[in-house]
C-alpha cells in the first residue's frame, strides 16, 4: 500500500493497455459504430432498415420494430471531427493503491488507450491534468503527436501530489474549454465530492455531454482485515490518526460506502452518465461494456465485465 509523493518512475504499460482496449472494442461492439459508440450525440438519427444477421442484436430498436411487426434498426449519419476533452486528477488522493497498480497509473493507462482510440478515428483530444490547480493542459488537436504528448504528461511523476478540488479548478476548465467539444471525460477517485460541487458540475454538463469515471482502489471502500493498529492520513489535510482496522473496519465501510451512493446521486441529478472502476479489475473490459452500453441507449451505473 501507498500514499505518497510519486518519486519514481510510474508502473505504465502503455502499449499494452491500447493494445488490449483496441482487441475488445473489435471483440465486443459492431463494425463501424466507432462514433456512435462514444458519443450518443455524434450521430444523426436517419430513419430505420431492416435487421439483417450481420448486426448486433442490440442495435435493434425494439418499439419500431413491434408496430412494424419485424426487426428494425436505426440508420445514423455520422458527424464528423467529434472533439474530446479529458479532465484528470493528478493529486496525492491517486498516488495510492493497495494492488499492482496505484489509481494514478491505473487511470494513466486506461485513458491513454481511449485517447489513442479516439485518436485513430481522426477525431480530436485536448486534456486538462488538476489538483486543486490545473497542473497541465492541451488545447484539442489531431493525431500521433498529440497522442505522444499526452502519454508524456500522464507518465511524468512531477505532474502529480498536492490536494484534490475539482470545485476550485472546474470554472477555469469550463472557461478554457472550447465550446464546440463533444464530450468531456470526468476523471477522479471523487472522493472529496460532495454536495457542495452539485452547481459546478450541473455547469459543465448543461455545457458539454458529460461522462464521470470513478477509479476507486479496494481500500478506498473497506479496510483490510487487519488486528493491530495502524495510521491512516488525510491527504488533504494531513491530519493523522490511529486505528484498528478491525474495530474500524465496519463503519468506515458504511461511511464510503454513502459516500458513493451520494456521488452517483449528484451525477444522475446533474445528467452525468459514470462508468466506476475498482483498480483489481480491468479497465480495459469495463470499457468496452461501458461503451456498447451507450450504443443500446440509457443511462450508464456499472457495466458487469463482458466476456
Amino acid at each position: 500500500m501507498e500514499n505518497k509523493q510519486v518519486e519514481r518512475k510510474l508502473n505504465l504499460d502503455i502499449a499494452g493497455a491500447v493494445s488490449e482496449l483496441e482487441t475488445l472494442v473489435k471483440k465486443v461492439l459492431p463494425k463501424n459504430v466507432m462514433y456512435q459508440l462514444l458519443l450518443s450525440k455524434g450521430l444523426e438519427f436517419d430513419g430505420y432498415r431492416d435487421y439483417t444477421q450481420n448486426d448486433d442484436a442490440g442495435l435493434i430498436d425494439w418499439k419500431a420494430s413491434i408496430r412494424g411487426r419485424k426487426l428494425f434498426v436505426r440508420k445514423y449519419i455520422e458527424e464528423r471531427d467529434l472533439k474530446f476533452i479529458f479532465i484528470i486528477d493528478v493529486s496525492d488522493n491517486m498516488i495510492f493503491g493497495s494492488t499492482e497498480k496505484l489509481k494514478c497509473e491505473y487511470t494513466a493507462e486506461f485513458t491513454a488507450a481511449l485517447v489513442h482510440l479516439i485518436l485513430t478515428t481522426g477525431d480530436r483530444v485536448g486534456f486538462f491534468l488538476f489538483n486543486d490547480n490545473i497542473v497541465k493542459s492541451r488545447p484539442l488537436e489531431l493525431g500521433n503527436r498529440q497522442f505522444d504528448i499526452f502519454v508524456d504528461h500522464i507518465s511524468d511523476p512531477l505532474n502529480y501530489g498536492g490536494i484534490s478540488n475539482l470545485n476550485k479548478v472546474l470554472d477555469g476548465i469550463i472557461d478554457m474549454a472550447d465550446r464546440s467539444t463533444s464530450m468531456v471525460f470526468l476523471i477522479s477517485d471523487f472522493i472529496n465530492v460532495d454536495e457542495s460541487y452539485k452547481r459546478k458540475l450541473e455547469s459543465l454538463a448543461s455545457l458539454f455531454e458529460t461522462v464521470a469515471i470513478i477509479v476507486r482502489d479496494p481500500l478506498d471502500m473497506i479496510l483490510p482485515e487487519i488486528n493491530k493498529e495502524i495510521v491512516i492520513e488525510d491527504t488533504n489535510t494531513g491530519e493523522k490518526l490511529l486505528i484498528n482496522p478491525e474495530i474500524a473496519r465496519g463503519i468506515y465501510g458504511v461511511n464510503a460506502t454513502n459516500q458513493l451512493n451520494s456521488l452517483k446521486e449528484i451525477f444522475k441529478n446533474s445528467n452525468i452518465d459514470f462508468l466506476e472502476l475498482s483498480t483489481d479489475k480491468s479497465a480495459s473490459v469495463e470499457i468496452a461494456g461501458f461503451l456498447r452500453e451507450r450504443i443500446r441507449g440509457g443511462r450508464i451505473v456499472r457495466i458487469k465485465n463482458v466476456h
